[in-house]
């Protein structure tokens, strides 16, 4: 297997001009990483939502100015962002913001965190876009457009071998979820490789040809919007845990083409024979 190699001199965002959906995804998770990205490996407060899930000041100003530019360019628009709630409920389209995705990766230092940026109709995803400003990578698509890397359009690995696989999720103990770790520990344990490459990182890198399978048995909008273009016009398939291709099933399954029908029979029968438990 080849995988390409990201352009990173940013002829870039040339290539995502040419698609009038994606430009303003890519440019806003691009701004938006930038921000968050002021704050990298600095002193942060980090605070406990009542999710559990940290937040710091970082997401915060992040998303403050993903909303401005929101409401200057597409003042019509509403917007859901993590951290601010909903802006013009109401609105036909809205943007959907994950201002940085991989929190508990950002405030160690890790560089596995991105900014994500979705336009959606209703459930209908029209452009997403994954920035990830620690490593300089850029990934976007919208539906018939392609998926570009960096300027340069990526595919999905072709590898139609779970021992040939590498298989990711954000965080293997599933305790959100602990019915669905049965099936994740089949996936991994019929992999070659299996990792904890997690949160939008894991995404990139199936989008990209760097890894078969990357799941996760909770998920919010704001987590998947931005993903479900971006795996689909790669050539991957992008669905929930029940296997419906949404990115609002509060879940994602995400795989190459190859291994999509043998991922989700694994997940399936396992989901079976926990559930026939007395």
């Amino acid at each position: 297997m080849s995988v390409q190699r990201p352009n990173t001199t940013h002829r870039a965002d040339a290539a995502l001009v040419l698609d009038d959906r994606i430009a303003p995804a890519a440019e806003l998770a691009r701004l938006t990483g930038t921000v968050a990205l002021r704050h990298y490996r600095s002193r942060l407060t980090v605070e406990t939502k009542a999710d559990g899930s940290p937040v710091t000041e970082a997401d915060r100003a992040a998303e403050t100015a993903a909303r401005a530019w929101v409401r200057s360019r597409f003042p019509d628009d509403g917007v859901l962002g993590e951290e601010l709630g909903e802006e013009r409920p109401g609105a036909p389209r809205r943007w959907v913001i994950d201002p940085i995705d991989g929190t508990k990766s950002f405030v160690r230092g890790t560089p596995l965190w991105g900014s994500l940026v979705a336009l959606c109709e209703g459930t209908r995803v029209l452009a997403g876009a994954a920035y990830f400003p620690a490593v300089d990578e850029m990934v976007a698509a919208a539906p018939g457009a392609g998926c570009w890397w960096n300027g340069s359009r990526c595919y999905v690995s072709t590898i139609d071998a779970l021992a040939k696989a590498t298989v990711l999720t954000t965080d293997e103990r599933f305790r959100e979820r602990p019915e669905r770790r049965a099936g994740w520990r089949a996936l991994s344990d019929a992999a070659a490789v299996s990792r904890t490459w997690g949160d939008c990182f894991g995404y990139l890198l199936v989008a990209t040809g760097r890894a078969e399978v990357m799941c996760d048995p909770v998920m919010s909008p704001w987590d998947a919007a931005a993903l479900q273009p971006i795996i689909e016009e790669a050539g991957g398939t992008f669905t929930d845990w029940d296997g419906v291709a949404t990115a609002f099933g509060g879940s994602v399954v995400a795989t190459n083409r190859a291994l999509d029908t043998e991922v989700r029979g694994i997940l399936a029968h396992a989901a079976s024979t926990s559930s026939n438990r007395p």
